[in-house]
């Protein structure tokens, strides 16, 4: 990230949230599960698979938490009841990690187990770094309560100098595993800064999951990694069913389209929720492009006629 769009992400919480709103409607299907359905129904229609998050990692109370898994399961529900093609991701802070380890751990089982019985997944999020080695530990708790990995799965973050070490660590339970840059902008002690060096950990992750027999949904909108995983899916003769894509609802369209139209499954991460604010400002300060829509959108507010319309 440039030092222009580092100060351009310092002024995010200054924008008006209705203009936050209008830019997060592209990526966020709606306030409510309704919301969410329709969406997933259209994916559907369309080819794409999809995975459901109920947004609302800032809890701060044991019953926000149950309360949360409780939403969780009424979307595993609706699932089933509406035919959809799709499975959920579980953020931990969500379901209280920060709170109580054990909370956390057993509201995820509980959740894991609704999946079980419906045939669906669990995605276990991976959020900031205070958090992957609990989220890992509670990964390994649940496969050792008899979850496979059809049922539920970590993600890793190319972004983190520990990934590889993690990959070994769960090596042996052949996991599924979601592999990401990640999001989060961590210490350079701990995490890489260059976008090259982000590329390269996140391809020699690729490598070490699909060498570990493990399932990898390949969470990426840059052309280049597509690629890369794309060389490795052919080399290795996989078959249709042993990896898929992810991308974000609305981001990289047209990428996702020639996925789609050359065979490969690709699964859309559909959040809807009334916590779309915290949501919407990650992903702001993640992306510094769409930030600048925000900037030139709020200059406009500001000095009509300024803002090149």
């Amino acid at each position: 990230m440039s030092l222009f769009d580092r100060a351009l992400v310092r002024t995010l919480p200054a924008v008006p949230r209705q203009v936050v709103k209008r830019l997060s409607s592209r990526y966020i299907a709606g306030p409510e599960l309704h919301d969410a359905v329709r969406v997933v129904k259209d994916l559907n229609a369309r080819g794409r698979m999809a995975t459901v998050d109920v947004l609302g990692e800032e809890i701060h109370t044991h019953e926000e938490a149950t309360a949360l898994a409780g939403e969780y399961e009424r979307v595993f529900g609706v699932i089933r009841d509406e035919g959809l093609d799709a499975n959920v991701s579980v953020k931990p802070t969500g379901l209280g990690l920060k709170l109580d380890y054990d909370l956390c751990r057993d509201l995820l089982a509980r959740l894991t187990r609704r999946a079980d019985e419906d045939g669906r997944f669990v995605r276990i999020d991976m959020e900031d770094a205070t958090t992957t080695s609990d989220t890992l530990s509670i990964y390994r708790e649940l496969r050792e309560l008899g979850f496979g990995s059809r049922s539920v799965g970590p993600v890793l973050q190319a972004r983190l100098r520990r990934t590889l070490d993690d990959v070994a660590s769960i090596a042996d339970l052949t996991p599924s595993v979601r592999i990401c840059k990640g999001i989060y902008l961590e210490p350079e002690a701990i995490a890489f800064q260059g976008f090259d060096e982000i590329r390269d950990n996140f391809v020699a992750a690729l490598d070490a999951l699909l060498d570990a027999g493990a399932y990898v949904a390949i969470a990426t909108h840059d052309e280049w990694l597509v690629e890369q995983a794309l060389g490795r899916i052919h080399a290795r003769r996989l078959e249709r069913d042993e990896y898929e894509f992810q991308m974000l609802l609305g981001v990289a369209g047209g990428l996702g389209e020639r996925l789609v139209e050359s065979g490969h499954r690709l699964r859309i991460y559909v959040p809807y929720g009334r916590r779309w604010y915290e949501y919407s400002m990650r992903r702001l300060q993640e992306n510094p492009q769409i930030a600048m829509y925000v900037a030139r959108d709020t200059l406009g507010r500001l000095m009509p006629g300024r803002n090149g319309s």
